[in-house]
């Protein structure tokens, strides 16, 4: 799908901000913008327009209103299904997750109401999180009867550690956006009729610095969070090269030298 076509788009709206900032709203507030099969794949080909785009440094993941970010999976769609269409419906999310994991900028989740569910782990496969101090969220899945089945039992315990990760998912345990920031769930907390603009200055903060450089620093933080330091520094050594010979760190360093703003081209 073009970029233009996510005008009219219905579940989810994509938009540009400032030129290289692309802001993937989640459009479906009926439903506390939970992820049913349509979304899914509105999401992913947001997901895919966006890496064609090619000037885009960095992401912005929002719901509409200040009601819900996602409340996960429709529940009301898996009544209807089969255990092996739950099963593949899960797989879905999950892999949507990770590909906005994967996406090479980095990606902001602002978390504008709730997040249970799948909509925490949409945002545990983002980044970094900001919330509206009025939210809560939690992985509630065992009050259900299942687990997180979308990276909720591998992501939360790398990001806040194996005990309280343990201790929320066991209990389904729903938290303050406060409580949630303790915890290191959620990197800031702002009042909710702040939320995206605190989230856009910080996606500009971020997109005026090297494109090519925020995605080698993005490769080898995630990628040397999966092994041993010694391995960790040598995925970083083979990221830093990849920044050496662009048009981008000269363009740093003349900037620096004539204490003017770089402009960076990704090149």
């Amino acid at each position: 799908m073009t970029w233009e076509a996510y005008v009219m788009s219905q579940l989810v709206q994509l938009s540009l901000r400032d030129d290289h900032i692309g802001i993937i709203t989640l459009n479906r507030p009926a439903a506390a913008n939970a992820f049913n099969k349509q979304l899914l794949k509105e999401l992913n080909e947001a997901i895919q327009a966006i890496q064609i785009h090619g000037s885009i440094y960095c992401t912005v993941i929002i719901g509409v209103g200040e009601k819900a970010f996602s409340a996960g999976a429709d529940l009301k769609e898996r009544k209807g299904m089969t255990n092996n269409e739950v099963i593949d419906t899960v797989r879905l999310i999950g892999n949507t997750i990770t590909n906005i994991e994967k996406m090479p900028m980095p990606v902001i989740a602002a978390l504008n109401g709730v997040a249970f569910g799948g909509g925490l782990e949409l945002a545990l496969g983002c980044d970094i999180r900001l919330a509206a101090d009025h939210i809560t969220l939690g992985l509630t899945e065992t009050s259900l009867a299942i687990i997180p089945g979308a990276g909720g039992t591998q992501r939360l315990p790398r990001l806040i550690g194996i005990g309280k990760a343990k201790q929320l998912i066991y209990t389904a345990k729903r938290i303050t956006a406060k409580e949630a920031k303790e915890l290191g769930i959620v990197e800031e907390v702002t009042d909710s009729n702040q939320l995206f603009d605190q989230t856009i200055h910080l996606a500009k903060t971020i997109a005026k610095n090297g494109p090519i450089a925020l995605q080698q620093a993005k490769t080898a933080i995630n990628n040397g969070m999966q092994v041993d330091l010694t391995t960790g520094m040598e995925i970083e050594h083979l990221s830093y090269k990849e920044t050496i010979h662009t048009e981008d760190r000269l363009e740093g360093l003349s900037a620096f030298q004539e204490k003017r703003k770089p402009v960076y081209k990704g090149k």
